[in-house]
């Protein structure tokens, strides 16, 4: 990868980050957003520019670099093992889900059942299965990248179809905030893209609100999940009614 593909990656990397969209950082450096697409599409941009972003993101040139070395070298996925070991205890599971949504260490006894000690116990495992790095008495670094994800069809992901799922989808969507819409339509290659496109897009901005939030006490946020699935199916039952097609004779 060049030097400039590292340094516009590090720079889209912090925006993400910090819940910064490409608006605002156009906005704050007074110029149009197709100008700063179109800076970090191809890097063109000169360094007094790149001071300018940088002191946007209140970091510097060196900062940037280093966190971007970090990230290429954390973990984006975890080993079936390591998934394996934390559904097989729901406070260690707990606990990794907690620590990769940035919450602190005393957030996280005030909030559940779970005195120090065990906590610290449960630190320490994390710490043995190389997902966090753990120092006594609350140092804790994630040793995942800002674009972790679960292994697909891996024990993470069974458990939350088989256990998680079902209790989602039992409860009614009738809260002033929640939202529920089952869509079907028969669409083509073109518009399937799209669609996948603007999934993509959603799942960063829920991303980056939960940054941008993360800032905040735990008295004014609340627990919220978003399911976000989009294939090319259909119900067994209608797929059962159609009619068998006839193959086209070629001349």
């Amino acid at each position: 990868m060049s030097a400039t593909a590292i340094l516009v990656q590090a720079i889209r990397s912090e925006l993400r980050h910090r819940g910064i969209t490409y608006r605002e950082l156009a906005a704050r450096l007074g110029v149009s957003e197709p100008t700063i697409k179109r800076h970090l599409g191809k890097g063109g941009f000169t360094l007094q520019r790149l001071d300018e972003i940088c002191d946007v993101l209140g970091t510097d040139l060196e900062s940037l670099l280093r966190q971007s070395h970090a990230d290429r070298r954390a973990v984006t996925e975890l080993s079936k093992a390591q998934e394996t070991s934390l559904v097989a205890d729901p406070k260690l599971l707990l606990t990794t889900y907690l620590i990769l949504n940035n919450w602190r260490f005393g957030e996280i006894m005030a909030t559940f059942r779970i005195d120090e000690n065990e906590l610290v116990s449960l630190l320490l495992k994390l710490d043995e299965l190389k997902i966090i790095e753990y120092r006594p008495p609350q140092r804790i670094k994630k040793l995942t990248a800002r674009n972790f994800s679960w292994r697909k069809d891996g024990p993470v992901h069974r458990f939350f179809m088989s256990r998680v799922l079902p209790e989602f989808f039992g409860e009614r969507f009738d809260g002033t905030s929640d939202a529920f819409h089952f869509v079907g339509a028969t669409l083509s290659e073109g518009s399937r893209a799209r669609m996948q496109a603007a999934i993509a897009r959603l799942v960063e901005e829920f991303e980056q609100l939960a940054r941008m939030d993360a800032r905040l006490s735990l008295d004014v946020r609340d627990g919220c999940c978003a399911v976000l699935a989009f294939r090319k199916w259909e119900f067994s039952e209608f797929t059962r009614l159609r009619r068998k097609r006839v193959a086209t004779a070629r001349s």
